[in-house]
Order: structure tokens, then sequence, then C-alpha cells
């Protein structure tokens, strides 16, 4: 399938390290694009041109005239750098202060794989920029208002964890809970393996869980936890550092301690992939015996992957779906500065099974709709 160019394309190489760092605004919407910034090991101009097309796609997919939040264009940062290396944060600060012009300008950005929303903004700050999405302000009837109720948001704290970070996988759960319903399956003991317990699987559990789910397996840097009974997700994500690793000593008798990709042939109904690109490719797909795959990461399971599993009767929700910009950081924080109430009633006094909009599409019926594929960069 081929793809116009996208209007900025660009690669940046630190003066000090000699690392690089990745923009690509795929299309502008009233002059203004949105998308996340990561951090990891090998993040390379492709994946982060991919990543953009999906933001338009997810973008333009989820909007509602009705609402108060305007999408914007699609757009993508990635910084190839180990974000637990010593010389990470300034290298952040650096690729943020060569960036300010595009997001003064142009690009929302926020945290996205390897990185938190705290540390961008802290670097932002170092960096001489206003906000990460103050590229959105001129857009806003006021501005002041905006920027408090911003602050608001931030400040917002549901369990013990913050709002902004529960937002994308309240709606990554929701979608999971509708493919169940439209299954006829129960929600009770249906069992879910999570690769990665940061912002979004993290969430992701929590809400799946609490919807009667088992998670059984949680896959992170150190490796798979997981209990046939399920596991303790509450004292898991307390046991999280900032990456999103557990802290061993936390773990129950019985809780067991696998290879990392293990959680990829769990005995589960439902597979997650929550943290890294390309996590499911044509090889190890076929360990893989959970009837559904709900990409709450970005681009999780390559085209070719995606294909033979089709053919095998298991079904991917597309990330595309799941993680749209109103459940991900900026669009969230986009809508709070618009005056919108917490996207579907998600506020810190709502019951913890208070419910968004339910959607959950198959890939192929949302290219029935004659949409752009968001998953066309080759692996």
């Amino acid at each position: 399938m081929s793809h116009s160019s996208p209007l900025v394309s660009l690669t940046w190489t630190d003066h000090v390290t000699g690392r690089r760092g990745h923009l690509v605004i795929d299309r502008l919407v009233r002059g203004v694009c949105s998308g996340g910034l990561r951090m990891r090991p090998g993040c390379s101009l492709a994946e982060v041109a991919g990543l953009a097309r999906g933001m338009t796609a997810k973008e333009a997919l989820h909007y509602d005239p009705e609402g108060r939040y305007v999408p914007l264009g699609g757009a993508k940062g990635g910084i190839d750098c180990d974000p637990r290396d010593p010389e990470a944060y300034g290298v952040l600060v650096r690729y943020l202060r060569a960036m300010r012009p595009y997001i003064e300008h142009m690009w929302t950005t926020g945290e996205d794989l390897g990185l938190r929303q705290d540390v961008i903004d802290r670097a932002a700050a170092e960096a001489g920029l206003v906000s990460t999405v103050q590229a959105v302000y001129p857009l806003l009837d006021d501005e002041a208002t905006a920027r408090r109720r911003l602050a608001d948001a931030f400040a917002a704290d549901v369990d013990g964890i913050g709002l902004g970070e529960l937002v994308g996988g309240c709606g990554v759960a929701e979608s999971v809970l509708t493919a169940l319903e439209r299954a006829g399956t129960p929600h009770e003991g249906t069992r879910v393996s999570v690769q990665g317990l940061g912002t979004m699987g993290g969430a992701t559990a929590r809400f799946l869980s609490r919807a009667g789910l088992r998670i059984v397996a949680v896959a992170d840097v150190r490796g798979t936890i997981a209990h046939p009974g399920g596991l303790d997700v509450e004292a898991l994500l307390a046991a999280r550092d900032s990456f999103g690793t557990v802290d061993r000593s936390a773990l129950r008798p019985g809780d067991l301690e696998l290879p990392g990709d293990a959680w990829l042939s769990a005995d589960a109904e439902v597979l997650v992939p929550a943290a890294v690109s390309y996590a499911v490719d044509a090889a190890n797909q076929e360990a893989i015996r959970a009837r559904w795959i709900a990409e709450a990461a970005n681009m999780p399971v390559v085209p070719e992957a995606e294909e033979l599993l089709r053919a095998r009767g298991v079904t991917v929700l597309p990330d595309v779906v799941l993680n749209p910009p109103l459940a991900e950081g900026r669009g969230f924080l986009a809508q709070a500065a618009s005056g919108s109430s917490a996207p579907g009633g998600l506020t810190p006094s709502a019951p913890a099974g208070l419910r968004p909009a339910r959607t959950s599409i198959t890939r192929a019926e949302f290219l029935s709709r004659g949409d752009t594929a968001p998953h066309a960069v080759q692996v």
C-alpha cells in the first residue's frame, strides 16, 4: 500500500553523545499535529514514520463532530537511546531544545514508550518550553483557563495512580470487554497476559482485573511474572519503578518467574502487548494460544503475523481503535484544556466500574470502511 510523503521527516544527531533522534509530522490539521515521544534503543526513522501515520489515522477515525475535542494531524518523535542510560536525560533535554520550534508552533507531544510525562515535563522546562502541548493553545478560546484545567487534570488521582496515566488503559480495557461481549464470553475468569506494566499495560491490567478478568501473566524487562490462579495486580502496580519494572520482593508465594517471552505463550484468552512495537512477528506468533490480541502498544503485531493469526482464528484488535488520541495523554490533556470532562466520565470520584463509550472492531472491519491501514511500515 502506498502512502504520500510526510510533511516533515528529520533526524537529529546529539552533538554530545552522537545519539540520534527523529521527528515525523505526517499531517497538520488547523496547523497542529499530535503524537508522543518515545525513547528506546534502536528507534529508527522508519519506525517513527509508521507511528506518525498511525496517529493521523487515529485522529481521523475518532472524530466526533459533537465533541469539544477537535482532532489534530498525526506526528511522532523518537530517540535512539536506552532510557535507563545515565546520559538519557541530557539527550532528552537537548532533543527537546532542538525540536523547540516545532513544539512551540505545531507539534503537541507527551509520554510514550520509555518516557514518563513528568520526566518529559521537567526536560521541557530545561529546554525553555512552556508546555509540550503549547502548540494547541492558540486554538483555544481562553489559554489561561486551559492551562488551569491542565494543572487540575495532572493533579487528579484515582486510587494512587494519576488520572492521566489511566485514561489509555481504560480505553484498551473497554475494547477488550466489548470484544468479549460480542463473542458471548463472560468477563469473570477470562484470562489475560500483559506485556509491559508501564502506563498503558498497568492501567489495562487494573481495569480488566476490576472487571472480573484474571491477569495470569505480566512481563517487564526482567522477565515474566505468572500465576495460573491470577496475579495480585494492585500489589504489582505498587511495586513498579518509573520504567514499569516490578520489584520481585513483592511477589507472593506461588508467583512464578519465567523467561521474558513467556507472556506470549501464556494459557490465556487475551494477550495485551503494551510495550514495544513489532513484538509479535511471523515466527513467534506460532506460540500464541490466545483468542484475542489487544494492541495497547503502537504497532506491536507486524502485518505478516496478523495474517497468519487471522488464518488460525486469532482476532487482533488494532491499536488505531484501542488507544485513540483521546485515550492517550496528549488527547486527554487537549480535551481537558478545551473544557471537556475527563474521557468517558473517568473522574477521581467515579466508581471503578464506570465505563467510557465502548468500541471494538477488528482491523478487517476498520479497513472495510475504506480507511488507511495504520501498519504499513515495513520491518
